[in-house]
């Protein structure tokens, strides 16, 4: 499978959308949209979306590693939002979730925010 990426941005936010499988093939797209978003600017925030990651291998997780060491040199704060199930396990296993802000598997607790009706 293949992985892409989308990017949107807000004032002080970039969002990091990645879809698909990020392995040894691919990894250094991560980087690469990370510093993109840095390069266009320097947001306080790049928040890596990984909802609809499906796989991610050691080459991978060294890559959003790679990519946070990278931001917080500029003094970006670098953290993930709504992993998928797969890829908050492997996060977990390798004790790197406190790192990207302790984010609650997609789908559950408070990683959503209430929304009101308003």
């Amino acid at each position: 499978m293949t992985l892409s990426i989308t990017r949107t941005a807000t004032d002080q936010t970039v969002e990091v959308a990645p879809a698909g499988e990020i392995d040894v093939e691919n990894a250094y797209m991560i980087k690469d949209a990370v510093a993109a978003a840095m390069a266009e600017g320097t947001p306080k925030r790049i928040e890596l979306n990984m909802q609809d990651v499906t796989f991610i291998d050691s080459v991978g997780i060294s890559a959003l590693v790679s990519a946070h060491q990278v931001a917080g040199i500029s003094g970006v704060k670098v953290v993930v939002t709504r992993p998928s199930r797969f890829a908050h396990r492997q996060l977990w296993v390798t004790g790197l979730l406190g790192l990207f802000g302790n984010p609650a598997p997609h789908g559950e607790g408070a990683s959503h925010p209430a929304v009101s009706g308003t």
